[in-house]
């Protein structure tokens, strides 16, 4: 029987240490912790890494902290379009949906999506007809908000009109996990809101089967985040897993490489969480930090924003 494991990213997004309280940096890894318990309850009870992932994610999405369902980025006319995948590495089985503007929860469209097998992928109305008609939770626009959100959209227009750069945290964020379990199979998911002040319609690598999510058993299972468009140019998640599958490179190595090699040119802010075959995990960024966490094959539990890290319990 193989060992479980699970790693989860919360985005690179990720500001100066000294930008927040350290009670808001706290609250923000409590749900980290949050979200690793979810996911590996999963595994721990014999579930699927499929399981996992999708659990992991639905409580970062629940969260205001993070980029994705509650507490989403909002668009150039202030308008939450939100984007998600999911992928079976035993299967390669996945769904996604794309400018959702009503789902709750966009992980879980997306995993009925791939359970349905008419489709794997939906975009815009025809996500959001699909959940109601899959019987899951709706909400109207203004539950996907927050004041943070609102304050970051503000903080981008301004930056545009004055020509200036925006922090990562004001730019871009997403969820993510990675799962191997007992069985041996491994699977990924993603969520976000997309990049803050996007044009409306946009859609990045967050649902982009291959770019942000992707898993196969055998090789590895990713789930990125960041500048979207460079992760579709590269085809980040299935880039690792070719490296790993066909070059026999170790997963730190794959990850890393592209993370903080190959992606360096463009200056653009990147990250990843990807999990092997035998539970070794990475989390390459190239950011001030990542909001990520992930539990070994030991069952070694840990969270970080930075480089300090903390060990939790599950």
């Amino acid at each position: 029987m193989t060992k479980i494991a699970l790693a989860i990213h919360g985005g690179c997004g990720v500001m100066p240490e000294d930008s927040m309280t350290a009670g808001e940096w706290a609250a923000a890894r409590d749900d980290l912790a949050a979200a690793l318990r979810a996911g590996y309850g999963v595994l721990k009870a014999g579930g699927t890494a499929l399981e996992a992932v999708e659990a992991a994610v639905v409580v970062m999405e629940d969260s205001p902290h993070f980029n994705a369902g509650h507490g989403a980025a909002l668009n150039e006319n202030g308008i939450h379009e939100l984007d998600a995948s999911i992928m079976d590495g035993a299967t390669l089985a996945a769904g996604a949906i794309s400018a959702s503007r009503a789902i709750r929860n966009p992980v879980k469209a997306a995993r009925a999506l791939m359970a349905d097998e008419r489709a794997v992928y939906l975009t815009g109305e025809a996500a959001d007809c699909f959940a109601r008609e899959k019987g899951l939770a709706t909400e109207p626009q203004s539950y996907f908000t927050t004041q943070k959100r609102l304050q970051a959209l503000a903080a981008m227009k301004r930056h545009a009109s004055a020509g200036t750069e925006a922090t990562e945290n004001e730019k871009h964020g997403t969820v993510g996990a990675v799962a191997l379990d007992a069985a041996g199979h491994l699977a990924a998911a993603t969520s976000t809101g997309g990049y803050t002040n996007k044009p409306e319609g946009r859609v990045g690598d967050s649902p982009v089967i291959g770019a942000g999510t992707y898993a196969r058993d055998g090789a590895c299972a990713v789930s990125g985040t960041g500048k979207g468009e460079f992760f579709i140019r590269y085809v980040v998640g299935h880039e690792i897993a070719s490296r790993v599958a066909y070059l026999g490179q170790d997963l730190e190595t794959a990850a890393g490489n592209l993370v903080h090699k190959d992606l360096a040119p463009y200056k653009i802010g990147a990250g990843l969480v990807a999990i092997d075959a035998e539970g070794g995990i990475a989390a390459p960024y190239n950011t001030p930090g990542m909001f990520r966490g992930w539990v070994t094959p030991s069952g070694e539990a840990c969270v970080a924003t930075h480089d300090t890290v903390y060990e939790v319990e599950l």
